[in-house]
């Protein structure tokens, strides 16, 4: 497949994944939430999660931004559902080595995710693709300290 073809695969995946986020919403019951924001471009983000016996059960999330925010979003919620701590933060850590350009493991499926790779070459957006895993992140982290 060329790299226009590829391009425009992944550009598509993140349109869909912004027009019919999955996971959007919030969850009545969730036993982590955490807010943050992007101050330098808007964008903000309402993270609710649900973490039984180490296990993150459901994710959800509410906010506004631009179309690589909230599609990370959806793609974030999508990828940590079923997954134990350890491994979410795991995958969080491959991201963001995925969003400083930097190799990640090729035996890794990271499924739709792997659409905001070319992201990291507009370093002013590589906050706007984060901002949900850290978001993840941060709730995760404090959980495992409590």
């Amino acid at each position: 497949m060329s790299f226009n073809n590829l391009d425009q695969l992944y550009r598509n995946v993140i349109m869909d994944h912004y027009k019919n986020p999955r996971n959007k919403g919030s969850l009545e019951n969730g036993n982590l939430t955490i807010d943050m924001n992007n101050p330098t471009c808007g964008d903000r983000i309402h993270l609710t999660m649900n973490v039984e016996d180490g296990k993150v059960t459901d994710a959800k999330f509410e906010g506004e931004g631009c179309s690589i925010s909230m599609a990370s979003a959806s793609m974030m919620t999508e990828t940590i559902k079923g997954k134990n701590i350890e491994t979410a933060l795991k995958l969080s850590k491959i991201f963001s080595d995925m969003m400083q350009g930097k190799d990640y493991p090729d035996d890794l499926d990271l499924g739709d995710v792997e659409a905001l790779q070319g992201v990291s070459k507009f370093p002013a957006r590589i906050k706007c693709a984060t901002l949900a895993w850290k978001a993840m992140e941060k709730g995760l982290k404090d959980q495992v300290a409590h």
